[in-house]
């Protein structure tokens, strides 16, 4: 299984620096490049930026729940994280052992 991203251009830069080999930059419609990303099997762990989650919105969400592989991970773009933001690898987890992982202060 590889790792993947589905990002903007600057974005794809910096992790195929941090050695994700296999990018796909969405410039334009992002549903284009999803169907692309989503038809392939041997993504283990997908990182999506959190802008092209939101614009994929009910077609990623369906994904999701038909899917358990990738793993896909949303992560800020090189303007910031969202306001409203969810760990959601803490609620993979907690869907996967039944714990929820509480960060301590």
């Amino acid at each position: 299984m590889k790792l993947a991203a589905l990002c903007d251009k600057d974005t794809s830069v910096g992790l195929r620096l941090a050695g994700i080999k296999d990018t796909y930059v969405s410039e334009g419609k992002s549903s284009d490049v999803w169907d692309e990303v989503s038809s392939k099997d041997d993504i283990g762990i997908l990182f999506i930026t959190e802008k092209i989650a939101e614009e994929l919105g009910r077609e990623l969400k369906d994904f999701r729940l038909k899917n358990n592989i990738p793993i896909i991970i949303e992560i800020p773009d090189k303007s910031g994280r969202k306001k409203e933001h969810v760990d959601y690898v803490s609620q993979l987890i907690k869907k996967a052992v039944g714990v929820e992982v509480v960060k301590d202060k």
